[in-house]
Order: C-alpha cells, then sequence, then structure tokens
C-alpha cells in the first residue's frame, strides 16, 4: 500500500473535553488520519459525541474499541490514573498509543508503559502539544543562535483558577494535583532547554539538586513552586497552580540576553522578547494548528516506522524528575 495516501484509523477512549474540544477535531482536520471510533461510559457523552461528530462507531466498552482491527491507533484522554491500564492494553490488542500528558503516575508506570509498547512493537508518544507551535520553534531557533550565550536561569510558570470544585483535578485517587496537571508543562519547557544547551554534554538534563514547596487542598497540591539546580550551575524555577489567576510565561536568562516567551503553551499569535545588552526586538509568533500538527506527526511516525517529535527517553527522564518533585514536598 501507498503509505503517502494511507491514514491511520483513530480510536478515542474516552470523552474527556480535551478529547472532544481538540483531539478529535484536530484528527478530523489531519490529512494523515481519520476518526473510526470513540468509547465513552456515559450515555450522556455518547449522545453528545454522535451528533457532533461523524464517528463511524460510538460504543460504551473500551475493549471493544481495542478489539476493533479497522483501528491502527488509540488516543488516551483518560484521567491520570487510568494511563497506564489503557495504554498498556491498547498495545496488547496492537494499538499505538499517543497518551495524554502526564503519560503515567510516576517512572515505574512509565517504564512499564514503554516496555509494553515495545513487546508488542506499537509506537507510544506523550500529548505534549505545545512542542508542536511556532512559538516553540522560534524558542529553538533563538537557543541555536546563541545570542543568549551560557544559560544562567530558566524560569517557567503554567498555572490558572480553577472554579469547578467537582473537577477530577481536585481528586487525588484520579492523579489530581496542579503538579500533574500543569506543573509537567514547565518541567517539559525545561528539559526542551536544557536538551538545546547540552547536547553531546554528559550532564544532560538531570538536576542534582531540588527544593520545593507547595500548597494542599483536599489532598491534591493546588500551587506548587520548585527550584532546580544543575551540575553546570544553571538553576530553573518552575511554578503552577490552579487557585489563583492565570499566568502562562517562561524566560530564559544567558550570559548574553534574555529570551522572554509569552503563553509558552498555546499556539495563538504573539510575539517573544529577546533583550541582548541594552536592544530589544520582538520576534513574531504566527498561530499554529498545535493538535493537528501532533496528530500528523504521530500518523507520520507510524506510517513512516520512525520515532515522534517527541521521544520515550525524553519522556522517561521527565517522570524521574516528576518523581523527585512530588517526593521533594512529601
Amino acid at each position: 500500500m501507498n503509505t503517502v495516501q494511507r491514514k491511520i484509523r483513530w480510536g478515542v477512549l474516552g470523552y474527556a473535553r480535551i478529547a472532544r474540544q481538540s483531539l478529535i477535531p484536530a484528527i478530523q482536520r489531519a490529512s494523515n488520519s481519520e476518526l473510526r471510533a470513540v468509547a465513552s461510559r456515559q450515555e450522556s457523552k455518547r449522545a453528545e459525541c454522535r451528533a457532533q461528530f461523524a464517528a463511524p462507531s460510538v460504543s460504551p466498552d473500551y475493549e471493544e474499541l481495542l478489539r476493533d482491527p479497522d483501528i491502527d491507533a488509540v488516543y488516551v484522554p483518560l484521567p491520570n490514573s487510568l494511563h497506564r491500564e489503557w495504554t498498556i492494553r491498547a498495545a496488547e490488542h496492537g494499538k499505538h498509543v499517543l497518551c495524554e500528558k502526564p503519560i503515567a503516575l510516576d517512572a515505574a508506570q512509565c517504564r512499564e508503559m514503554t516496555a509494553a509498547c515495545a513487546a508488542n512493537r506499537v509506537r507510544l508518544m506523550e500529548a505534549f502539544m505545545y512542542r508542536y507551535t511556532d512559538r516553540t520553534r522560534q524558542v529553538l531557533e533563538v537557543l541555536r543562535g546563541g545570542e543568549l550565550g551560557d544559560i544562567k536561569f530558566i524560569s517557567s510558570s503554567f498555572r490558572f483558577l480553577l472554579a469547578n470544585p467537582n473537577s477530577i483535578k481536585f481528586q487525588p485517587e484520579l492523579g489530581g494535583g496542579s503538579l500533574y496537571d500543569v506543573g509537567c508543562y514547565p518541567l517539559n519547557f525545561t528539559g526542551l532547554v536544557r536538551d538545546q544547551i547540552t547536547a553531546g554534554q554528559p550532564d544532560g538534563a538531570a538536576p542534582e539538586v531540588i527544593s520545593a514547596q507547595c500548597a494542599r487542598q483536599g489532598g491534591v497540591d493546588i500551587i506548587y513552586s520548585a527550584l532546580l539546580k544543575y551540575p553546570s550551575g544553571l538553576i530553573a524555577s518552575l511554578h503552577c497552580g490552579f487557585n489563583a489567576q492565570k499566568r502562562v510565561h517562561s524566560e530564559i536568562i544567558g550570559a548574553g540576553g534574555v529570551l522572554e516567551i509569552p503563553d509558552t503553551f498555546f499556539d495563538n499569535p504573539g510575539a517573544l522578547t529577546l533583550t541582548i545588552g541594552e536592544e530589544r526586538r520582538e520576534i513574531p509568533v504566527a498561530q499554529s494548528d498545535r493538535y493537528r500538527l501532533e496528530v500528523e506527526d504521530f500518523a507520520d511516525a507510524i506510517l513512516q516506522n520512525r520515532p515522534p517529535r517527541l521521544s520515550l527517553a525524553e519522556t522517561q527522564r521527565n517522570m524521574e524528575i516528576l518523581d523527585r518533585l512530588r517526593a521533594a514536598v512529601s
């Protein structure tokens, strides 16, 4: 079969908001993908899905979806506590898996998921859609250009006000908490920057010291801040939460300059601000279709038998750091 013409046939396990608002529409926009099935255990969600999307199959049974031979890949937007179980089950049915972030609750689960996918010869990727934006591309271009000089400090924040007291994000048994929900973004961004500036160097992107503080409510962290110190002397500040005003912003400070990245994890148009000495200039950022590009990259990785953009080695490393972040406030 000509892989240029073939499309990856997708199933979606769960009708979460991110699935119905972002990933399912992205699959339908993607040039190399088509939506085949959606499974949801709630009848009201199945009815909504039937009305909104032309999926050939909408069922209440996750296992039935996984048994469907006409499905190549699945997207897993289930609560964090279910990522491991349903990724492994999908792999055992021969389905490639795009799993929503964080990929798992801890590094041990991530290793199990990776091993199951390898044993069944299917692809697995953690879904960090911001890696597919023009904003991220521009950040990497600045880093590659070397204008910032030796990087000394990285700061990254992702927080918002969560007004729904019944949200699963407040339920510890489902993997709730701000560190899991949005703190994984600043962690991923810090790793992305470190990987760019330490390519080929032995210390890579693992911090040697971590200190942190958080406040809890109902068994989950609702605000979390950490400092990470690396062997090179670089310090990274990570912040997340959902108990106050929205703030999504990062900066990278080097010996020669500063790069400010508003809306770090979004795909809206805007600008980065680069300051070199006393000179400030804006770097335009174009609108991106981050979810479509993520779907297309993962589907193309399947079709071309190549790794997707976000590697499992990076995901595993970040999960190990996430374990240390959680332990720092236990």
